[in-house]
């Protein structure tokens, strides 16, 4: 695997820090390539700007606009152009990060927001349909993905009848909105929770299913995550009727059966070109 490594946390001596260090070696150990992007120790800026796009900033910023335009004639700026590179060179994606107020920290967010520009990540069209390429196609088609996340509270709190909410919603705008929107495979998250008082025994544990899940990462099943184009959307994007019949939320966006799969093998692609 040609492995890029993405980082979020302030302190290297952290449990995320040991939990990094142990998972590279890993990987390096059984031959895997590996690159980092440690945001924290890069500075790296999280805040969209004119300068991202050598845009004049005495006027109106449309962002889509601007940034497809840096993308096309090669004047997006420097720090984002080396990540792009990283993921563009990469097969594999692990996004590691503590969960901090049920979400990303801010440098991380900026790293995508930065990074995934329109004409990159977004705004990918198909040149036979002209249909846009995301939620299973996209820019990012190829490589796989695998989210690497500490939580402080317990994983009962953070299961399906948890007072946190179940950590599949949680993570569902991250595993769902950004990887699989580009077109990347998503493999069920590693979360390690309890975090804030993690025992040896538990860190052990830890250790070891992380090492278990990066060397069965080629092998790993996906999360059933619909694509857009497979035939489970109506022309406004919104899930057939007899998809997940009566159901709402979250979950409706993932296959649930066989027979689902099979409409989307056999009819999804026709229904959807009409």
């Amino acid at each position: 695997m040609q492995v890029l490594w993405l980082y979020a946390h302030p302190d290297p001596r952290s449990l995320n820090g040991a939990l990094r260090d142990e998972g590279i070696a890993v990987l390096r150990e059984h031959g895997h390539e590996v690159v980092e992007s440690d945001l924290y120790a890069m500075g790296w800026d999280p805040v969209v700007g004119h300068g991202d796009f050598q845009h004049d900033p005495a006027e109106r910023l449309d962002v889509l606009t601007e940034s497809q335009h840096a993308l096309e004639t090669g004047t997006l700026s420097p720090d984002i152009r080396r990540e792009q590179e990283k993921l563009l060179w990469s097969d594999t994606v692990i996004v590691q990060f503590p969960l901090w107020w049920f979400g990303m920290p801010a440098i991380l967010k900026g790293w995508f927001d930065r990074l995934f520009v329109q004409g990159f990540a977004q705004g990918v069209l198909d040149p036979r349909t002209g249909r846009a390429q995301r939620y299973g196609s996209g820019g990012l088609v190829g490589r796989r993905a695998m989210v690497l996340t500490t939580v402080g509270a317990n994983a009962a709190t953070t299961g399906p009848r948890g007072i946190h909410g179940d950590i599949n919603d949680t993570l569902f705008p991250l595993l769902h909105g950004t990887l699989w929107y580009p077109g990347m495979t998503v493999v069920p998250p590693l979360v390690v929770n309890g975090a804030v008082k993690l025992s040896d025994e538990e860190y052990k544990a830890a250790v070891g299913r992380l090492r278990e899940r990066l060397l069965t990462l080629p092998e790993t099943e996906p999360l059933a995550f619909r694509s857009q184009n497979g035939g489970d959307y109506d022309e406004h994007l919104v899930l057939r009727p007899e998809r997940a019949a009566g159901e709402e939320g979250l979950r409706i966006h993932y296959r649930t059966d066989d027979a689902e799969e099979q409409c989307e093998r056999t009819g999804g692609d026709e229904e959807a070109e009409r």
